[in-house]
């Protein structure tokens, strides 16, 4: 598993002693846990110090840039850059437990559901795990053209509309027909459409099909409004996926959290996830391959926040799927998570 960090170690920090380390990883995990500030008594049992001495440790880090003091109480709490250093050198991802990559394989292994229902499943559920907000930006369906158009007659006058796009993306819509349409007749307007419009981009197929391809069929369909309905309606779905591509999942979960105890902040944070625009920013740093963790200014989302994201390329659709959450985030637990979606979906056969 690869995990790849902005940044690297920091200044100062290389002269670190072991004792060091394990005070800023037990000021972090503790801070991370409680949200409250960490004091030199709680320390000593674990660290087996004297008061003392781990105030002078304290010290140290604060003044190398990894601590800093919070000005209620007598405590620490870690710096951005503390953090930082606690997930670049100190943290170790989480395995799953064995009950969250059930629930996970589940949805995975269905067969049933498209990708991008697949992928929105997933990442409610990471939601609700977490409790943070989780978000899938998907590639703008406007790349797409369309590949080939199929119908699929079921029992009891149902039928399925089969899109297929170039890039490998299916979209398909369920149709109950009247007793009065011909199934021949809607396959032989699916063979004109075929004939007509493969190689079409998808955002140009409503317009074709409205100016080109319905006065074809009006002379030759009977019933063409009522046929020509489910061509009209099946396009507009996947040409309006370009509206879905930003899902965000939880977005309350990150009001809970004390770092937004203010209306200011709860509104900021609020009007970014209304905002396409900041949430693209998610997407605008340059990533490397497995998982990467942007903390604070990193992120380019909001300097309060941690981003950790991944990508996805699967049956001709990417993205890349990113959990936010305060800077006093379980980055052990998330990242275990991406870790584990990466795999999954990244492998030759998502229903292998």
């Amino acid at each position: 598993m690869l995990i790849a960090f902005v940044r690297n170690a920091l200044k100062g920090s290389e002269k670190m002693s072991e004792r060091q380390q394990r005070l800023l990883k037990e000021i972090v995990e503790s801070y991370i846990k409680t949200a409250k500030p960490v004091g030199s008594k709680s320390l000593c049992k674990k660290l087996r110090c004297s008061s003392a001495t781990i105030r002078n440790e304290m010290a140290h880090l604060e003044e190398i840039g990894l601590l800093e003091k919070n000005h209620i109480s007598s405590g620490r709490i870690p710096s951005e850059d503390g953090y930082k250093y606690y997930v670049e050198n100190l943290m170790k991802p989480k395995e799953l437990t064995e009950a969250d990559a059930h629930k996970l394989q589940v949805i995975f292994k269905n067969q049933e559901l498209a990708l991008s229902d697949t992928i929105d499943s997933c990442v409610e559920i990471i939601s609700e795990m977490t409790s943070y907000t989780s978000v899938v930006l998907g590639k703008n369906s406007d790349e797409n053209a369309l590949q080939q158009v199929n119908i699929i007659p079921l029992t009891n006058g149902k039928i399925v509309a089969l899109v297929c796009t170039d890039k490998g993306i299916v979209q398909n819509k369920q149709f109950q027909l009247a007793s009065t349409i011909d199934i021949n007749e809607v396959v032989k307007t699916c063979e004109i459409i075929n004939k007509m419009l493969v190689g079409t981009p998808i955002k140009e197929v409503s317009t074709r099909l409205e100016y080109e391809i319905k006065p074809i069929i009006a002379e030759k369909i009977r019933q063409y409004e009522t046929i020509f309905s489910i061509f009209s309606q099946t396009f507009h779905d996947i040409a309006s996926k370009k509206d879905e591509t930003i899902r965000v999942r939880g977005k309350n979960y990150l009001l809970q959290e004390p770092e937004y105890n203010d209306v200011g902040k709860i509104k900021n944070i609020l009007d970014k996830f209304e905002d396409r625009a900041f949430i693209e920013k998610i997407d605008a740093t340059e990533d490397k391959a497995g998982v990467n963790i942007y903390i604070g200014k990193d992120s380019e989302f909001d300097p309060n926040v941690t981003v950790i994201k991944t990508t996805y390329k699967k049956d001709g659709e990417e993205g890349t799927i990113a959990i936010i959450g305060p800077k006093r985030m379980e980055y052990d637990r998330v990242v275990g998570l991406l870790s584990f979606i990466n795999k999954e979906l990244n492998e030759e056969d998502i229903n292998g």
